[in-house]
């Protein structure tokens, strides 16, 4: 195949929800569509033992959720498929934001009953910033829930987006008889089967036939139903898809794997392959044949025997090859890779070549690699859009072992180099203090210090209202700023200055009294 017909069959997508509307459900059925697996999991049930295999985390298990963005590829119908399943907890939503920097387009999963909620509204915002491509998914439609028109117009409103459904229910809840996918003109009918895909039916709307398959009352509420569609609807535009204005509305029920092919059939057939990406030198193209890619996510401890951290790497441009020799662009360095992997959650396989699209994992042993670096076949380039932001949540982080200093200090580097939360080492105590944007996430790192790195820590409150990373062009007036605020000090990881301030009405002083100094709330500047 040429590099440009590996290009256009690869399909790299997100799916992102508020929790448990059913995304890592879904991302399950998926995978055994495409044959990744042979039985799909449950992400919560004692009767079921195993679990999702995107939740492959030993805390994801135990609890029920995803706390890391999972990536998994397979093949289907001749494409290449990547999906990314984020964490929808909100404490988890900058390893999703920075996700959505890796992927063309996005699955949006709603439940049926709660319809849009806070979470979702947040990461649309994101999708609409880079206009990607939104595709909708109404879950549990084998639940009582809301009237599908209503949840149409709420879908409009809350995410501003038009939509356009390209399946529709007959019925909900007990009374639910399967979808009519109004894109095929065909029927599927409603069999719950956890493994199972409901064979569809080619069908004429007004035949005498589809009265006998559903009934003659919710046949004649589909017909009404699709009439109003197509009078306030405007057909569906795949150029408006395309361009993030028009999402494609599917119902269905992932936990039964039911509408979840329609899905899919239609993602493939419309969904973008990899597109352009900015840098901060020029846009860079897929189909360019000199490789570029860039880090978009770092795991600690993919396998706890290795103590091993793998960078994911998403590849912009060219063809990736093993052996080869790439340029570390932060530090000038040229890089060879032995063995990159391609991923099916926490299963890695060595590859020999990837393409744009594709999602490539690194070995990273020595700490070489930072979230936003970039590898290039030599080129001088920078990809923008991977911030850190301002934390709202601020804890001390104390040692409770002290035979065991080492591996605290091991494992906070490599936990922090994830992004998962920031370290921040107060100038004047020297005190480490961890900053996140919620409280889930201290735990999920006190209980991985423990069971990855075999280390106690021990937590302290301290009283801080905002970090914000500061510079100036006035060197003098720096250096008085950092001397007069010296007990709200700190260094990042990249030995940045930041300041703490531990009130509203602190910062808005400090910002008028030293107007020279940005403050900054992110730390891509």
């Amino acid at each position: 195949m040429t590099l440009q017909e590996e290009i256009e069959r690869r399909r790299t997508f997100a799916i992102i929800s508020h929790p448990d509307a059913g995304k890592t459900t879904l991302t399950e059925k998926l995978l055994l569509f495409g044959g990744a697996i042979h039985v799909a999991g449950a992400v919560k049930s004692n009767k079921i033992k195993k679990t999702a295999t995107s939740d492959w985390m030993e805390i994801e298990k135990q609890r029920g959720i995803s706390v890391a963005t999972s990536v998994m590829g397979f093949e289907y119908e001749h494409f290449k498929i990547n999906i990314l399943d984020t964490p929808g907890h909100e404490d988890f939503a900058e390893d999703t934001f920075r996700t959505l920097t890796a992927v063309d387009s996005v699955i949006i999963v709603v439940d049926i009953a709660k319809g849009v909620e806070k979470q979702t509204r947040r990461l649309m915002e994101v999708c609409r910033m880079r206009n990607t491509p939104v595709m909708i998914f109404v879950n549990k439609t084998d639940r009582n829930g809301k009237n599908p028109f209503d949840l149409l117009d709420e879908l409009e409103e809350e995410l501003k987006i038009k939509v356009r459904p390209l399946t529709w229910p007959i019925n909900q809840g007990e009374k639910f008889k399967g979808v009519y996918n109004i894109h095929k003109e065909s029927l599927s009918l409603y069999r719950p089967s956890k493994q199972t895909v409901t064979e569809s039916i080619e069908i004429d709307i007004d035949s005498k036939e589809l009265d006998e398959h559903v009934g003659e009352d919710d046949a004649k509420q589909l017909r009404e139903d699709l009439e109003l569609i197509n009078g306030v609807y405007d057909t569906f535009d795949k150029a408006d898809y395309l361009s993030g204005e028009l999402a494609p509305v599917f119902f269905g029920s992932a936990l039964n794997n039911f509408g979840v092919k329609e899905l899919l059939d239609c993602f493939i057939e419309i969904a973008p392959c990899p597109r352009a990406v900015l840098s901060e030198e020029r846009e860079v193209r897929p189909e360019e044949p000199s490789f570029s890619g860039f880090v978009f996510k770092i795991h600690a401890n993919m396998d706890p025997n290795h103590r091993s951290c793998i960078a994911f790497v998403k590849i912009c441009s060219g063809k990736f090859e093993r052996n080869t020799n790439y340029q570390h662009i932060r530090s000038g360095r040229q890089m060879k890779f032995s063995s990159p992997t391609a991923f099916m959650a926490q299963k890695k396989e060595v590859v020999d070549e990837a393409y744009a699209g594709d999602i490539v994992g690194l070995p990273d042993s020595g700490g070489t690699f930072k979230i936003g670096d970039t590898l290039t076949s030599g080129e001088n380039l920078h990809f923008k859009g991977l911030p850190s932001f301002s934390p709202e949540l601020f804890k001390y982080i104390d040692n409770a072992d002290p035979m065991k200093a080492k591996q605290l200090e091991k494992g906070v580097r490599q936990l922090m180099d994830e992004g998962v939360a920031q370290l921040f080492v107060n100038q004047f105590n020297g005190r480490k203090i961890i900053g996140t944007v919620g409280q889930l996430q201290f735990e999920v790192i006190q209980y991985r210090l423990e069971h990855e790195y075999n280390a106690l820590c021990r937590w302290e409150p301290v009283s801080l209202y905002k970090a914000c990373w500061v510079e100036s062009d006035d060197a003098v007036e720096l250096e008085n700023f950092k001397r007069r605020k010296m007990q709200y000090m700190a260094k990042d990881t990249s030995d940045r200055d930041v300041f703490l301030a531990d009130s509203g009405y602190m910062l808005q002083m400090a910002r008028q009294d030293f107007p020279k100094i940005r403050f900054h709330f992110s730390s891509e500047f």
